[in-house]
């Protein structure tokens, strides 16, 4: 109920809603209307009640709250079912739980907080408390599991444009998904997959991107930015929220219908480490070569010093500087 009566004042503002009106659309007696009022007043909005007027919506909280992606949200799947939390161990866990219990395509899980979050190679992430974008999206493609690595790549295109469109700010990709602005990490991308031999049953693909944190901890603060930092001003998360999931959508649906190729022609336009020296850190090796190509796979095409080409799958790239 308390939606309803968030989806009845901002369908009036900046005007205000009689307490009549909404007690007419709920069903329920004034004093239920004020109970919700109040509610919705401890989740951070700003709603203002004058008597014979009614209510009226000043201002809504910077908060990933569901009733405020969904309004203004343009996707068709993604993001439709959401599962918000006020803080988490991680998003890409409570997905996994959701997707092996059977949540549909596009069920968002999006947190203000996590403490267990993590980047590649098992890496921590920092996420200060309601300044950034934290969420995973479930996907169940309709593809073999060899063909499924690159939607970090896709991921990775979808949260360049939505960060171009929402800040202005050009962000390029170091393969093979994390986003840079002036050579500091702005985005990173967590995919894993749940298949069987011959078909995928489930992706879930975790995203965290900086937004509005000003400092990091020193031990980031040479590698790692915000939006805010890098434009000087206050960036809402749910507008960007809403953009992600937009371009997301596009391009999976135009990876579906037309394979990886198109979206990895933008990605390579996006990309800051091919045709550079660079250096490969991997579980199992370091290498140092030339950062040729990257194949039809989502693959990085290193040239070893003896000229001779390494195929690799996974990595932590970083340009070679001497």
């Amino acid at each position: 109920m308390k939606s309803i009566v968030l989806k009845l004042l901002r369908e009036n503002y900046p005007d205000y809603t009689s307490g009549e009106e909404i007690c007419k659309n709920l069903g329920v007696s004034r004093t239920a209307i004020w109970k919700h009022v109040q509610a919705l007043r401890a989740k951070g909005y700003d709603i203002e009640s004058q008597t014979k007027s009614g209510y009226r919506l000043l201002a809504v909280p910077d908060r990933l709250y569901p009733e405020e992606i969904y309004s203004g949200l343009e996707t068709v799947t993604l993001g439709r079912n959401i599962y918000y939390l006020d803080s988490t161990s991680s998003t890409n866990h409570v997905a996994r739980e959701l997707a092996a219990g059977g949540a549909p395509e596009g069920t968002l899980v999006v947190a203000e907080a996590q403490a267990g979050g993590r980047g590649r190679m098992s890496r921590g992430w920092y996420s200060p408390h309601a300044l950034d974008v934290l969420c995973s999206l479930i996907l169940r493609p309709e593809l073999p599991p060899a063909e499924a690595p690159p939607v970090t790549m896709l991921a990775a295109v979808a949260l360049a444009r939505a960060v171009k469109d929402i800040s202005g700010i050009k962000a390029g990709i170091k393969w093979p998904n994390d986003l840079l602005v002036n050579g500091k990490k702005l985005c990173g991308i967590l995919s894993e997959m749940n298949a069987e031999m011959e078909r995928v049953n489930f992706l879930v693909v975790g995203m965290g991107v900086n937004v509005n944190t000003e400092r990091f901890p020193e031990e980031l603060s040479e590698i790692a930015t915000s939006l805010k930092i890098e434009s000087g001003a206050f960036v809402s998360r749910r507008l960007l929220l809403q953009k992600m999931l937009y371009q997301f959508e596009q391009l999976y649906g135009l990876w579906l219908a037309r394979g990886f190729k198109p979206v990895l022609a933008e990605w390579k336009e996006n990309c800051v480490t091919l045709n550079c020296p660079v250096r490969v850190i991997s579980a199992r090796e370091t290498l140092e070569g030339w950062a040729e190509d990257v194949d039809d796979t989502g693959a990085l095409l290193l040239r070893l010093p003896d000229g001779s080409l390494k195929q690799l799958l996974a990595g932590d790239v970083s340009l070679r500087t001497g």
